[in-house]
């Protein structure tokens, strides 16, 4: 295969070639590591690269697998993880400039749980300050590498800007607001949200510890389903991680959503949408049509008040998981994640209880709504490929930020899982992407779903010209 080629393979065409041995876990993260040298002085999705340790894995994984021993679909596979994962190898600085220097004592779980798969781990993927908004005015923020023009996504911008542009076959994001979403979409790759609970927190940074999701993201479903099949499942050093078994994501996809059941609000997802993700959405919808769906006309609960509440929320658990060094290190901290800490210190405890009981029913309102759908359709974001410039007027522009978090923040705060998937471009070349809603831990039907779709499309296997 031409080298060119390599980089874009999906993860588990890479896997299955280095166990049938057509490749070899040692020449694939070579390639990898020049690549990320060759282009990455560019794009800036990495904090640190971790080449020597990463060869040092593939190495191991082409013995095991000679050997006979092969330990599922990302054995001997580079990857890499977003740099709020604590790594005993490399730094964790979670885009803070207080932790620059931190080298954690031990591996967060799902780094662990990585390394128990025979993944090769190339590095650490740069990332908002504290899996924030913006990024720490030091860092040099990644630049999508479908237009430097456009926004590559927050929080986990690193992790869409590697995979996007072939410097890893799949990544981990996590997502609080919007962020394995934001950056899946902005970079056109696909990102799978877990259900909250379904994957290990432990040692992973907190931004909002009853917000935050680890999850792949990756160049298809069927990648994402590998990687979330590895990470997933009950941790005792986690204890809000579920006990509930984890099924094999890859098995039983078919091509088929013949019986699924699609809910659309139509006014919900069109009023104040753009045209290009309006198109993206009822394209999406008339092939799920065309592969068997059953689509239905429902009523989403109103978010308004979760989106309102996701700020004050938000704020006061990133107040607590800063108190160790906000306020007493307040200098070295960016205006933005200051400015979320600070109107969490500003909420009373009268506040904080009404927004959990408004949470809750929000919650219980979307539990009733999928027991009459199998899956919700609904568009990434309001607006499509955005600009640098215009996301940096978001602090001043309430009807941007409500854009932005329509479709993402209300389920962070149902803890409900979403695939996010390619689905076209604009006009002028810029990604758009629409999103699947599952219920809590039908994970499974999110990949079968996110497969069906894109055996039938191609949009996740073009590729920025780099």
């Amino acid at each position: 295969m031409p080298a060119r080629d390599l980089h874009y393979l999906e993860l588990v065409e890479v896997g299955q070639r280095i166990r049938k041995r057509d490749l070899s876990a040692v020449e694939v993260t070579q390639a990898q590591l020049d690549r990320i040298a060759g282009l990455d002085c560019q794009l800036k999705s990495y904090a640190h690269v971790m080449g020597s340790s990463a060869l040092e894995q593939a190495h191991a994984a082409d013995k095991e697998i000679a050997d006979g021993k092969v330990r599922g679909p990302l054995h001997g596979v580079p990857i890499a993880v977003k740099d709020l994962c604590w790594t005993k190898d490399a730094p964790t600085a979670a885009g803070m400039k207080i932790y620059r220097d931190n080298r954690p004592s031990e591996d967060a779980t799902v780094v662990t749980r990585f390394k128990e798969a025979g993944a090769v781990i190339l590095g650490k993927l740069q990332m908002t300050e504290g899996a924030y908004a913006d990024h720490h005015p030091d860092i040099d923020p990644p630049r999508n590498p479908w237009d430097a023009m456009l926004w590559s996504g927050a929080s986990s911008s690193g992790s869409g800007v590697a995979t996007a542009a072939g410097l890893c076959y799949g990544s981990l994001g996590s997502d609080t607001g919007g962020s394995i979403r934001f950056p899946s979409a902005a970079n056109s790759v696909t990102g799978l949200k877990p259900t909250w609970g379904r994957v290990s927190r432990y040692g992973v940074f907190e931004l909002a510890a009853t917000l935050d999701h680890v999850g792949p993201m990756a160049r298809s479903a069927v990648d994402c389903g590998a990687i979330l099949g590895a990470i997933a499942g009950a941790d005792p050093k986690d204890p809000t991680a579920v006990l509930e078994p984890v099924p094999d994501y890859l098995a039983n996809l078919n091509g088929s959503l013949r019986g699924t059941r699609i809910g659309v609000d139509p006014r919900w997802t069109s009023e104040g949408v753009d045209a290009a993700s309006t198109k993206v959405l009822q394209d999406a919808l008339r092939i799920a049509v065309d592969l068997g769906a059953d689509i239905h006309e429902i009523v989403f609960p109103d978010p308004t008040a979760m989106i309102a509440d996701w700020f004050p929320l938000c704020g006061v658990e990133t107040a607590v998981a800063h108190e160790a060094t906000y306020p007493s290190r307040r200098s070295e901290y960016g205006p933005g994640l200051a400015g979320l800490i600070e109107l969490g210190l500003q909420q009373s405890g009268t506040d904080y209880q009404k927004i959990v009981l408004r949470r809750e029913a929000f919650r219980g309102l979307v539990r009733e709504l999928f027991e009459k759908i199998d899956l919700l359709a609904v568009p990434a974001q309001t607006f499509a490929a955005p600009s640098i410039d215009k996301m940096a007027t978001l602090g001043e522009n309430p009807d941007l930020i409500t854009g932005l978090l329509r479709f993402s923040c209300p389920f962070d705060m149902t803890g409900s899982p979403t695939i996010t998937l390619p689905g076209g471009f604009t006009e002028s070349g810029g990604p758009v992407a629409f999103q699947f809603v599952g219920r809590h831990f039908d994970e499974a039907r999110l990949v079968a779903a996110g497969d069906a779709f894109q055996r039938v499309t191609d949009w996740h296997r073009r590729h920025p010209s780099l």
